[in-house]
């Protein structure tokens, strides 16, 4: 289970989740003593120095992962289209991360209809200038059509598995993603809700039973409350519980 990579959405740990995690010398540090990886949102709405993301990446251990939000002025303001200045800069900035960069996150606005041409366009600028992992988190219908799949495949663009799910396909990542990233915001309320013993059950029989042969990572986003850290724990321990369990074990379930 250790491939699988559970974390959070931001390094923030409340203050009813400090049993959970070590000492540290910052609070990213004392976060990565437990989780692996961690998604970078504050990118989305502003940049942050090549030194900030150099200084990050030196405060966690050599195995530890960072996946960073592309800005809102290229998903939201720009709606993808003559992204290529702001792309040159962002990517700049987040690639001082080095070897603990683990790819990057596009998350579209509820209104962002499909346009193949446009959506086509962008991931090819985005392909010249890296190879790095890249998910995408639609939220409009038109996104999970074969016209949308052929284009993420395309650029080898992963589709994330997202919860609340907008449709069925939603809630799983596309099963030829070639990095499985499933984002949990928190239900009923997004952003404030805790899972549930059920729903995280659930949740890891999912991600266990995927397919595909690249690292899953699971990010939870329901941080408002401060419920992420707690979820994401318990996650990591339902997930040693599956690998401990005798083969047959396995199989019946």
């Amino acid at each position: 289970m250790q491939a699988i990579k559970v974390g959070c959405a931001g390094w923030s740990i409340p203050r009813h989740s400090l049993a959970l995690f070590g000492e540290g010398e910052s609070m990213l540090a004392r976060y990565a003593t437990r989780f692996p990886v961690v998604e970078v949102n504050s990118s989305f709405y502003r940049p942050h120095k090549p030194a900030t993301y150099a200084k990050w990446a030196s405060s966690v251990p050599r195995d530890f992962r960072f996946s960073v939000k592309l800005p809102k002025m290229i998903s939201h303001e720009r709606a993808l289209r003559q992204c290529g200045p702001v792309l040159d800069r962002f990517l700049g900035e987040a690639e001082a991360l080095g070897s603990k960069l683990g790819g990057f996150l596009l998350q579209l606005p509820p209104s962002h209809v499909l346009d193949a041409r446009v959506a086509s366009t962008f991931f090819r600028l985005f392909r010249r200038r890296s190879d790095a992992p890249l998910v995408c988190e639609p939220r409009h219908t038109s996104w999970f059509s074969g016209a949308a799949e052929a284009v993420l495949q395309r650029y080898g663009v992963g589709r994330v598995g997202a919860d609340p799910a907008l449709v069925e396909d939603a809630g799983r990542p596309d099963a030829r993603s070639p990095w499985p990233y499933w984002r949990w915001h928190g239900s009923p309320r997004m952003y404030y809700s805790a899972y549930t013993e059920d729903s995280l059950q659930q949740l890891a029989a999912a991600v266990v039973s995927g397919k595909s042969p690249a690292r899953p990572w699971v990010i939870f986003d329901n941080t408002a409350h401060g419920h992420a850290t707690t979820n994401a724990a318990r996650l990591q321990d339902l997930l040693r519980e599956t690998s401990s369990r005798p083969a047959t074990g396995r199989a019946r379930a």
